[in-house]
Formats: C-alpha cells, structure tokens, sequence
C-alpha cells in the first residue's frame, strides 16, 4: 500500500526541478517501510512450519491462530498476515486509526480515534483483553504493532475512566512530552500495556511483529510495549509528572494510582523475568533507519553526496530547524561532512510545546517555517520535513519544505510567518505558500525524517 504514495504536485510549483528529485527521494523512503512488504519479509511459511528470524512454530500443533494488534499500519499489516497465513487464522481484531481501513477476511479491522483515545479504542482494547485471555496452551496470539498503537489500543486500569485518559494525554502532548514519556504514562494506567497483554496471552505462545515509531526502536515503548517486559517504574512515571509540572493538571484518579504505586500497593508491570515471557517472541520488521537507508540510497542514485547525520533526532522543532540547517551552511563553506551536491538526513521526532494558545500545524511544518528564516539569505539550500505517517499534527498535512524564498513569498501574501511561528500556526502560511507535502494515509509511521539539500 505504501508504495503507491505519491505526493500533492502543489508542491512543486515554487521550484519544479529541484522539489521533483526531493520529492522522489522522500517516496523512496516511504516504500521502503512498507508495512505490508515487512511483514512478508518477517514471515515465512515452509510446508508446515511458519519461520521468522528467531522462532519457529509447528503449523501442525497450533490449534488456533489469533491475530490481534493496534497501529497506523495494522490495516497493510493485517492484510500481510492473512496472505501467508489464510485460512491457518481463525479470528482477528486490530485497531486503526480514522480513514485507514482495508480489506480483509479474517481479521476484523476496527476505527478509533488518534492521538487521543476515543469509546472505541476502550471498546476494542476490552474485546482484544477478552480474546486473549480466552487463548490456551495449544494457540499462537499474533500481536501487530505499528505508530499510533497507543493510543488505539485502549484498556484503562481499574480506577482510571476514559476521560482520565483523555485529559493524561492530552497534557501531555501540550507539554511537549516525547512519544517515550507520554507511554510510560499509558503503561501505568493500563490494563493491557506494558508487558500485561502478554500476561493475558498466557499460557499461549506469542509473536510480536512491530514497524516501530519511536526513536531507537525500544520494544518495549513501541505502542507501549503490550507484549514484551517493561523496564520502566512507577519512580519513572512520577518523574515524567512532575518534570512537567502536571501534579494539579492531571485527574486525581491518575496521581492517586501514581501514588499507590510508588507505595507497592499496586504491582508494577511485569519485567524481565516474568512468566509472561517464556514463550514470546518480538521483533521489529520496518523503522527509521530502514527508511533513512533507503532515501540516501534515492539520493546517491540522483547525484547527492550523501549522508545519514543521526535517527535519533530530539529537541524542540524551531531549534532543531537552527541546527540543522547549520549543517547546511557547513556543507556550503567548508563540505563538511561532504561536498556539494549534498543530502544530510535526520531522523527521529521533535516536539513543540504548545502551551495553551496555538494555532494549526505540526511538529514538521514548524520546523520547515523556522527554517524557512534561517534559508533567506541561502538560495543552494532546501529543507524538507516528513511525518512518514501522512499526519503532521490535527492537520491533513505529512510536513513541509523550505526554501530561500518561503519567507518572502508568505509576505507577499499578506501573511506574517513570524506571528505564525510564534503562535504554533504555520499551517496557514505553508499552505500559502505552496510549501506543503501533502500525502494522505501513508499506513505507516517510523517517526520523521528531515532533509538538508546543499544544491552547490
């Protein structure tokens, strides 16, 4: 499904030679984490013994194959399984977000909201608990994880409404808490995250497939880690509340169970050595890095020295657009790291801390307008911004480019980028500007890659 993304041609119009190449490079990346191909390469199927790079199961001794999971990419993922596995699986539920629907025959694929969780993320994440705990000895639960899954897959622990998970997340998303600490929050006040899905499996075996959005594809973050052992603590969890100062801005339900926590009332999740584990096994089919490889493999073929500068990019995304757009200005003075024609790439996930007054945009889309002001006096150099999901903030947009010009051109309009930026609203001057990539649904999420091209 990845593979036929193509971008909106609006994009190109401010400069259609250089966008199209840039443009070609960012699809290249985008099919390569294709999570309906990983999850054909992760699994094969040999007479009657289903493989993957470490676990093996006897086709002839699984009783019954279950398929359950949440993500953004569980709909190519879904469709993946059931065409190695057809008739082998007998039922399926897997959570997706808004308008990311595919066919399927086994699996049933069911809609919630992201990234805030809806009544039907709940609903769903009980009916994935039920199917779980009703798995035996002679079954195989396959658990299909992708970005997103967080928030699809939803199962309050006991004491903790909805609306509580609601109000968590949403405090903080505006605090600018990274995908890592807003999931240490989800696994202490689930009943299904960190690691405890996998005490529900249990006495069934398991088998994890995960395309992995979180930076340096830690298992155990990735949708929060419901199948594997989770190395963070409810001493973690606090830290991430008061770091932020969110003590009186979260509900009392969440600090109390917090609290209770950290007291040993309430068990932790389950860490290395529990049960939980002895017959799992996960892995992660498609991440950053694969995409990041596969754009520079894109670039070189179209002529860029080209180089992977980090997957592990953090910081606030006006700040990081400084930075990396000081590599560029390195690469034109000194070609360090490389000479021009050259292509930098970034990857991993910034933030914006919104506060409570912003406007409309995106992680990708702020940081290709604060480069914007950093590129006026640089007419070699264009940045791009990606969220390889489709989905830069509550917007329709996948990011944006930069160039010399966008300033400018957003004056000419009318527009003031500064106030924009200022006010987290850089959707109304990028659109103006014909600087927005638009995508729709790519069905996949490996965090975000940003771009430095050096055209000489």
């Amino acid at each position: 499904m990845t593979a036929g993304i193509s971008f909106d041609e609006s994009v190109l119009t401010p400069d259609p030679a250089r966008r199209q190449i840039v443009v070609e490079i960012m699809s290249a990346a985008l099919a390569a984490v294709n999570p309906y191909d990983a999850v054909r390469r992760a699994i094969q199927v040999e007479g009657s013994w289903l493989r993957t790079a470490g676990s093996e199961h006897s086709l002839d001794q699984i009783a019954r194959i279950l398929v359950v999971g949440a993500g953004k990419a569980g709909a190519p993922m879904a469709q993946a399984i059931e065409s190695r596995l057809g008739a082998h699986i007998e039922n399926g539920l897997v959570v997706v977000k808004d308008d990311h629907l595919a066919p399927t025959s086994r699996i049933e694929l069911v809609e919630s909201s992201h990234p805030v969780p809806d009544s039907r993320g709940v609903q769903a994440g009980n009916r994935i608990l039920a199917m779980a705990e009703r798995a035996t000895a002679s079954d195989l639960v396959i658990t299909l994880l992708s970005g997103g899954g967080s928030a699809l897959l939803v199962a309050p622990a006991q004491g903790i409404s909805l609306v509580d998970m609601q109000q968590m997340t949403q405090s903080l998303l505006e605090a600018g808490a990274t995908i890592n600490e807003i999931n240490c929050l989800r696994k202490h006040c689930s009943a299904l995250k960190g690691g405890q899905l996998a005490r529900a499996i249990q006495p069934a075996a398991s088998l994890t497939l995960a395309v992995s959005d979180v930076i340096g594809s830690p298992l155990d973050v990735i949708a929060s880690g419901p199948t594997v052992p989770d190395l963070s603590t409810w001493e973690e969890a606090w830290e991430i509340v008061t770091r932020f100062r969110l003590e009186s801005k979260l509900p009392l339900a969440i600090t109390q169970r917090l609290e209770a926590g950290i007291k040993g009332v309430i068990p932790d999740t389950p860490k290395p050595a529990d049960p939980a584990f002895v017959s799992a096994h996960a892995m992660v089919i498609a991440d950053n890095r694969t995409a990041a490889e596969a754009a520079a493999g894109k670039a070189q073929e179209a002529g860029f020295n080209t180089r992977i500068m980090t997957t592990y990019l953090e910081g606030e995304a006006r700040e990081v657009a400084k930075v990396i757009t000081g590599f560029g200005r390195e690469v034109l003075a000194h070609g360090n790291p490389v000479s021009p024609p050259a292509c930098l790439i970034f990857g991993g996930e910034t933030t914006v801390s919104l506060g409570t007054d912003y406007g409309l945009g995106g992680r990708n889309q702020e940081l290709a307008l604060a480069a914007g002001f950093h590129l006026q006096d640089l007419p070699q150099i264009l940045v791009a911004a990606l969220a390889t999901d489709g989905t830069d903030g509550p917007t329709d947009s996948a990011g944006a480019l930069a160039d010399s010009r966008t300033i400018s051109r957003s004056l000419a309009l009318d527009l003031s980028p500064r106030h924009h930026l200022d006010a987290h609203d850089a959707y109304p001057v990028l659109k103006g500007t014909s600087d927005m990539l638009l995508t729709g649904p790519t069905f996949t999420n490996v965090n975000d890659l940003a771009f430095v091209f050096i055209f000489g």
